[in-house]
């Protein structure tokens, strides 16, 4: 028998079924990558300098709990240490959690669109996905998520500012939505994005955590620190839970590098915070000009603004593409453009004059008139 005849391997149908993530195309060498939501500016110099000293120790593991970070997170938050979690970025936090919350049989309640991640976590994990539509507006639609928890929902995750349309969930909509939430029901909010967020309406999550015991809530180093490559994040929530989710954790995967990058960058907070605000500024900016423009564009408040080009999405991503600009499409969907380089707005801002252009009167991105 030869090897093609031979039965292949035994796999889960339901995890060979998920697409594997993909990162969006690479750039052209002399364009623009704005469809990942990286910070554009390179790390300080300080910051880089405090990676370079531990690179002599890469024969040896990392320190495992993370101690001197988690202690710093929790002095800032005002919690006990063991209510800080690290991860390998976010989404690997989101995976903990998922896997120690949920499992065959099991659902999962999200908004949808939201982060692509979602859905195959909890694949992965054994679980169901809920997916609750976004209002038109891309914006969470908070009571029918509640209506669709069921007593087989372990897990709900609320994502804000919601990526990739750009939209929050208000305080005051949070709190309604969780008073209507079992106690007993893990919540996750998903707050990648939240140092960019301008909006005062905006939920907080973190001084809630006393009030609602079954709520975590996610941060990262990614975006706003500028730590993409390094890979950290950190959970905030009940130590219950946060064990549970270390137990679902591979071991040493948060490197030392990483944590000495983010002490470092939170003793370098207030110059990578104007940086911040600076993006802040250039997505309101660039939101404001597409709005002039002819396009209908979502309240953003991430580092990104969101198209809904629809059926058009791949003719909008190849225009963009050919244009030097790599943007995040979700065919049928819409694109998801970061804020990138002050030099690719210009670019993006013509590109995007010639496809609203040439949408069709009573597209749901373009505005009559």
């Amino acid at each position: 028998m030869s090897n093609s005849e031979r039965p292949g391997v035994k796999l889960r149908p339901e995890i060979v079924a998920v697409p594997a993530y993909k990162q969006g195309r690479p750039a052209p060498a002399d364009g623009f990558k704005l469809s990942s939501n990286e910070n554009p500016y390179t790390p300080l110099p300080g910051v880089v300098g405090a990676v370079a000293a531990v690179l002599a120790d890469l024969n040896r593991y990392p320190n495992a709990s993370g101690l001197a970070l988690r202690t710093r997170l929790a002095e800032r938050h005002g919690v006990e240490v063991g209510r800080v979690h690290l991860g390998s970025g976010s989404v690997s936090l989101l995976a903990q959690l998922i896997s120690a919350a949920a499992g065959t049989g099991d659902e999962v309640v999200y908004s949808w669109r939201s982060f692509e991640a979602y859905p195959g976590l909890v694949t992965v994990a054994g679980a169901t996905s809920i997916r609750v539509p976004n209002r038109t507006d891309g914006s969470h639609d908070l009571d029918a998520m509640a209506a669709a928890i069921t007593d087989r929902t372990r897990v709900v995750i609320v994502c804000t500012p919601n990526n990739p349309t750009g939209t929050i969930v208000t305080a005051g909509d949070f709190e309604a939505f969780m008073e209507k939430v079992p106690s007993d029901l893990l919540v996750l909010l998903d707050e990648a994005y939240y140092e960019f967020v301008t909006d005062d309406a905006s939920v907080d999550g973190i001084p809630l955590l006393g009030r609602y015991p079954n709520l975590v809530v996610l941060r990262t180093f990614s975006k706003a620190y500028g730590l993409a490559a390094l890979r950290i994040g950190y959970a905030v929530g009940p130590e219950q839970v946060l064990d549970a989710a270390r137990s679902a954790a591979i071991p040493l995967s948060v490197t030392d590098a990483a944590q000495v990058a983010a002490l470092a960058s939170i003793d370098r907070e207030d110059e990578l915070m104007e940086r911040v605000a600076r993006i802040a500024m250039v997505r309101d900016d660039l939101r404001a000009q597409l709005i002039e423009q002819g396009w209908i564009v979502p309240e953003a408040q991430g580092n990104f603004v969101w198209l809904a080009t629809g059926a058009e999405t791949d003719a909008a991503n190849d225009a963009f593409f050919d244009a030097g600009l790599t943007v995040r499409a979700f065919p049928p969907e819409g694109i998801r453009i970061s804020v990138g380089e002050a030099e690719s707005v210009d670019k993006l801002l013509e590109v995007g004059q010639d496809i609203v252009r040439n949408l069709p009167n009573g597209h749901p991105a373009k505005r009559l008139g």
